[in-house]
């Protein structure tokens, strides 16, 4: 399975409990690379537009495009 593929069945497999991530979420799916290589992943996925970006102004989370209700809420549709 290519390694974005797991981040995306990660993602749809909590999606009914939540829909952001802390980037560590996303790095203990992957304990056999470096967190620089994680995050080009996930910001491959972002500019592929499947991940999208949320900040609470101190913290930035990761969860799957149009997913949740922040994003609806802010429309971001």
């Amino acid at each position: 399975m290519a390694d974005k593929d797991v981040i995306i069945d990660f993602l749809k497999s909590k999606s009914a409990a939540k829909s952001k991530f802390y980037f560590k979420d996303f790095t203990d799916l992957f304990p056999d690379k470096g967190p620089r290589e994680v995050k080009k992943l996930l910001t491959q996925l972002v500019n592929e537009e499947v991940l999208e970006f949320w900040s609470s102004g101190s913290t930035t989370m990761y969860g799957l495009k149009g997913a949740g209700k922040q994003s609806h809420a802010e429309g971001e549709d």
